[in-house]
C-alpha cells in the first residue's frame, strides 16, 4: 500500500510533464508513419519566392541549435516557471503538432527543392547531407520547425523571469530569426509552408491564451460565488 501510495503522489506531482512526454511518443510515432507511409500523390509546395532563395549550407547550424532551443526552453519552463505557463506552452505546442499530423494524413505534401550536388564541401554540406539523408522532403505543410519556434518565442516572452534579462530576450528573437531562414536556406521548407507556420503560431497562441483566459475567469467567479 506504501508503495502505491508514493507512486501516486510522484504522479499527481509530476503528471503534467508525463503527460508530455506522453504525447511526445504518441507525436514521433505518428510523424514516423507518415515518413514512412506510400502515396500515390503527393502535392507538390512552391513558391516562386523559393526560387529566389539560393541555397546555403551554413544555415544548417541554426536549423540544428533548433532541437536545443525547444528542449532547453521546455526544460525551463519544468522546472523555473509557474505551472500555468508551462501549461500554456505544451498546450500550443501539442496543438500545432496535432494540427500538423491532421493535415499530413488529409493532404500528403512535399517538396522539389532540394540540391543535387554543392558548389562547396565542407563540414556544413556534410551535415547538410546527414540531414537530407535522415529527413525526407514529404510532410512540410505547416512547418512545425517555424511554428515551434515562434511558440517558444512568444513563451519566452511573457515570462517574468525572463523579462529581466534582457540579452535572453533579444539573443532568442535573433535565433528564432535565423531558424526560421534556415529552412528555407536549407531548402528543407517553402515559403508557403513557413508561412502557415507563422499564421499557425498566431492563431494556436490567440487560442490558447483565450482558453486559459475564460478557464481562470470562470474558477475565479465559482470562487466569487462560493465566499459569497
Amino acid at each position: 500500500m506504501k508503495k502505491n501510495s508514493t507512486a501516486r503522489k510522484y504522479y499527481e506531482k509530476y503528471k503534467h510533464y508525463l503527460l508530455f512526454v506522453a504525447y511526445l511518443m504518441f507525436y514521433l510515432v505518428g510523424f514516423s508513419a507518415l515518413e514512412s507511409a506510400s502515396h500515390r500523390h503527393y502535392h507538390v509546395i512552391h513558391s516562386v519566392i523559393d526560387d529566389m532563395i539560393p541555397f546555403n549550407e551554413y544555415f544548417v547550424i541554426p536549423y540544428y541549435l533548433w532541437f536545443f532551443y525547444i528542449g532547453a526552453g521546455v526544460c525551463w519552463f519544468i522546472f523555473k516557471e509557474s505551472q500555468r505557463d508551462y501549461d500554456k506552452l505544451v498546450s500550443a505546442l501539442c496543438i500545432g503538432m496535432t494540427v500538423f499530423l491532421i493535415v499530413s494524413c488529409i493532404f500528403p505534401n512535399r517538396l522539389e527543392l532540394r540540391p543535387t550536388s554543392f558548389a562547396h564541401h565542407n563540414f556544413c554540406t556534410w551535415l547538410v547531407q546527414k540531414l537530407y539523408k535522415t529527413d525526407t522532403p514529404t510532410n512540410v505543410l505547416p512547418s512545425i520547425h517555424v511554428f515551434n519556434t515562434l511558440i517558444m518565442l512568444y513563451a519566452i516572452r511573457r515570462s517574468t523571469i525572463l523579462q529581466k534579462h534582457r540579452w535572453v530576450e533579444l539573443g532568442t528573437a535573433v535565433l528564432s530569426v535565423l531558424i526560421i531562414l534556415s529552412t528555407m536556406f536549407l531548402k528543407q521548407h517553402s515559403v508557403v509552408d513557413v508561412s502557415c507556420g507563422i499564421l499557425m503560431s498566431i492563431a494556436v497562441q490567440m487560442f490558447v491564451d483565450k482558453l486559459f483566459d475564460t478557464r481562470e475567469n470562470s474558477l475565479a467567479q465559482r470562487l466569487g460565488q462560493v465566499n459569497e
